[in-house]
């Protein structure tokens, strides 16, 4: 038996082993290999017997290489462009994305060790750029090379061919040749551009005249580019196609979701649409699941913060909160936490709206209106189910709590998030919506409150020396020797922006015996504060300070994030 025999027997068997076909069904296209010579896969893919995109996956889990789903992929237009039509068909690959700052070409090819289509690739690139295989199946990858090329890819020359011809607005939700209609195309440029770009949400805004487009970058909003308002219905009628809404409910808000392989990777998005004066406003919110979870080390915590932190997970029971306004990084730390205690011996449970980043060993439940599962009732649900710790998206309303902290109080790790400006900020918000406070008092283990701040480019930011204000807004004494901080300025590598990236920022506050008396007996914010301090706690605007002392970021985006007008006050 020949090596090459006992390698598509092994595929045969893995494929039988897992059920996806059957040991005649192996026989036959093994007996149908020896008169064409063909890879078994293929030919399982030719008589039937399975899919493509499963014999892909199968494939890719063998051999540990990382495949891709090319029937949702959108290729970038770069990486297009690097690869001519001729040479893509004739070695079987597809560009997908050109990292240009690093120089790296991911490809999809349908043998990742066809070592000779690598050498040609990298010829052809003149040896500049470092080429990454994906696996992905032969076929997909041949109508891929069909829907990509020959068409505009890039938002500024779909654009211009938009401005130059008329749309066909009954082929937006056709599955064939979609690729020739530029608003299709034009919607999944700006989808890929704002991937591309680390946006964290896509806004598609209709003023009077024109059609805006927006992305938050590093919780900012930039604009794009803009385009008259006659291409809106079209745009507005694909991305909701896109997203499973309904095409014809124009006068009320609708949400959905669009999972799409973007660089190389499955990215989703989670669409709203809202009637205004001028149309209907629609914002995406990128979920990468790559990017979203973080290990315990990457939080950005001093050590003395990561080990408080340590020993309040290391409670076997009681409730932890994040607190911080919208898109401050909550659920982030919160499955960094999750995936820090995830190991065979414990049953984590949560329950989100929605679901954002799904995670393996843990059982997540999506609560939603249309399900009619609530937070409250879903608790009670996952009471059931013998967890030993509970993740609750959301407390926002008293059933919510006070079903939380019952869970808390019969021998569960609860996680939580609370809309609230500080870490001391969460007790009276708990008090407001009706929690007693012998019922917080013993309860909580700790709150973390936390804020996204910009990290400054350290190609151009530019040092400055401090003067009175700032080194009053810093806490800082006489005695200090700091002389200088930094400020932004901006250059080609980060936009002239003057910004890239950004750090999370955290007041971690730990609950002991002490802690718990002052609750019980109604103590006021500023004895909390008090004795928080006095046991170790930094504030927001501590830890802030001791990044721009730093030169992690300047004073003004600190400022921009944290409310520093107390310590004018007091000084």
């Amino acid at each position: 038996m020949t090596g090459a025999h006992k390698k598509h027997l092994r595929l045969g068997e893995i494929l039988v082993s897992r059920g996806v076909t059957t040991h005649d069904q192996v026989n036959i296209a093994l007996l149908e290999q020896k008169i064409s010579k063909e890879h078994l896969g293929k030919i399982m893919v030719r008589l039937g017997f399975a899919t493509e995109s499963i014999i892909r996956d199968v494939i890719g889990g063998v051999i540990g290489q990382e495949s891709v789903d090319l029937s949702n992929a959108v290729a970038d237009a770069d990486a297009v462009a690097l690869v001519p039509k001729e040479m893509a068909r004739r070695l079987r690959v597809l560009p997908l994305t050109y990292d240009n700052a690093r120089r790296i070409l991911t490809l999809a090819m349908a043998d990742t060790f066809n070592v000779v289509a690598l050498d040609q690739i990298n010829t052809h690139l003149g040896g500049n750029a470092e080429v990454i295989p994906v696996l992905a199946g032969e076929a997909e990858i041949e109508k891929a090379i069909d829907k990509f090329y020959g068409f505009e890819l890039s938002v500024d020359g779909i654009l211009h061919e938009i401005e130059t011809g008329e749309i066909d607005y009954q082929s937006l939700d056709a599955e064939s040749a979609e690729y020739s209609q530029p608003v299709v195309r034009l919607v999944n440029a700006l989808l890929a551009d704002a991937v591309k770009r680390n946006a964290s949400d896509i806004h598609f805004e209709p003023e009077e005249g024109f059609l805006r487009f927006r992305y938050r970058i590093d919780g900012v909003l930039k604009q794009i580019r803009s385009l008259h308002k006659n291409y809106w219905s079209a745009i507005a009628v694909r991305v909701k196609v896109m997203s499973g809404m309904d095409i014809a409910e124009t006068r009320a808000p609708q949400d959905g979701r669009i999972s799409l392989s973007l660089s190389g990777r499955a990215i989703d998005f989670r669409v709203s649409t809202l009637p205004t004066v001028h149309g209907e406003n629609i914002v995406l919110r990128v979920l990468d699941r790559a990017k979203g979870i973080v290990s315990f080390d990457q939080l950005g915590m001093r050590e003395d913060e990561q080990n408080t932190l340590k020993l309040m997970v290391a409670r076997p029971e009681g409730m932890i909160l994040v607190t911080g306004p919208t898109g401050s990084g909550k659920t982030t730390t919160l499955y960094s936490i999750l995936s820090y205690l995830n190991t065979e011996s414990v049953n984590i449970m949560t329950l989100e709206d929605p679901v954002e980043y799904p995670t393996t060993m843990i059982r997540q439940t999506s609560a939603n209106e249309t399900s009619r599962l609530d937070f409250a009732s879903g608790i009670r649900s996952l009471m059931r189910q013998d967890p030993d710790i509970i993740l609750v998206g959301e407390i926002r309303d008293e059933d919510t709590a006070s079903m939380a902290f019952r869970a808390a109080m019969t021998g569960h790790q609860v996680f939580s998030t609370l809309h609230t400006n500080s870490a001391l900020g969460s007790i009276p918000r708990l008090l407001d919506i009706g929690v007693k406070p012998d019922i917080i008092s013993g309860n909580i283990i700790g709150i973390i409150a936390q804020r996204l701040i910009r990290s400054l480019c350290t190609a151009c930011k530019v040092p400055y020396s401090l003067g009175d204000m700032e080194r009053t807004l810093l806490g800082l004494k006489v005695t200090d020797k700091q002389k200088e901080i930094y400020n932004a300025t901006g250059c080609d590598v980060c936009g002239n922006d003057g910004y890239k990236g950004r750090i999370a920022l955290q007041e971690v506050l730990h609950f002991d015996t002490d802690m718990d008396e002052l609750i019980a007996r109604k103590g006021t914010q500023r004895d909390l504060l008090r004795m928080a301090l006095s046991k170790g706690f930094s504030t927001l605007a501590d830890v802030g300070a001791r990044r721009v002392l730093d030169g992690t970021t300047s004073l003004e985006e600190m400022s921009r994030v944290i409310d520093l007008t107390a310590r004018l006050k007091t000084s």
